[in-house]
């Protein structure tokens, strides 16, 4: 075919090969010549669009699979334990749970679980500073769980039993929820607010802070 018939079946299968996302390909099929010689860099590259059309096809994806929730599971409540933590393996257990609730990882990353052991042991000596009224400021700070028996959890919580199971009575429970209770005038940190005053002033305030449920049970009420 002619030299005009050539250029415009070329730019017509580099368009079917662009379709509207690749805009920056125009000025390149623009610049062709009517003919390329034998050693043209793009000589290649024309021929065999010339010769093998190039087919795009788009990728469907429906929104409701990318915007479905997911479906929380569903616990006995019964089984729910709510109580102050004492032993250095249930304040382990709630500090991991803050960590995991806290942050979002990306768990290709490399090194990702030493990173979040280092951020759970941060926070387990914060939090047993902060319980055994190590920490200035703090009056006084109970570190309150929610666990359940962690055979009350289906094998899609797995993640959730390894690093928030511990021992309790013989048997393993997890941590699911977790709440600081801090008795103080002000938490450190606190630069507004009306503060307490008269007789008794440092014992009238309480806080709730570091208020975290597992991810897996939101929406369990």
């Amino acid at each position: 075919f002619d030299n005009h018939s050539w250029r415009q079946q070329s730019r017509t299968k580099m368009a079917t090969l662009s379709f509207p996302s690749l805009p920056f390909l125009s000025p390149l099929i623009n610049s062709f010549p009517d003919r390329l010689s034998s050693n043209h860099p793009f000589s290649h590259l024309c021929n065999s669009l010339s010769s093998h059309p190039w087919r795009c096809s788009k990728l469907s994806v429906s929104s409701s699979h990318v915007c479905a929730p997911q479906e929380p599971l569903i616990i006995d409540k019964s089984a729910l334990v709510v109580r102050e933590a004492i032993s250095d393996d249930e304040l382990w257990a709630a500090a991991c749970l803050r960590i995991r609730t806290f942050n979002e990882f990306k768990q290709e990353s490399v090194g990702i679980e030493d990173h979040k052991r280092y951020l759970a042991e941060r926070e387990f000596e914060a939090l047993q500073e902060r319980v055994a009224g190590k920490r200035e400021g703090f009056r006084r700070v109970s570190c309150i769980n929610a666990s359940v028996p962690s055979s009350h959890l289906s094998s899609s919580s797995a993640d959730l039993c390894t690093a928030c199971k511990f021992t309790s009575d013989g048997g393993h429970r997890v941590v699911v929820g977790s709440v600081d209770l801090s008795q103080c005038l002000r938490l450190p940190d606190e630069i507004i607010g009306i503060k307490p005053q008269g007789t008794g002033a440092d014992l009238a305030r309480a806080y709730l802070s570091n208020v975290c449920v597992a991810k897996e049970l939101h929406r369990n009420g």
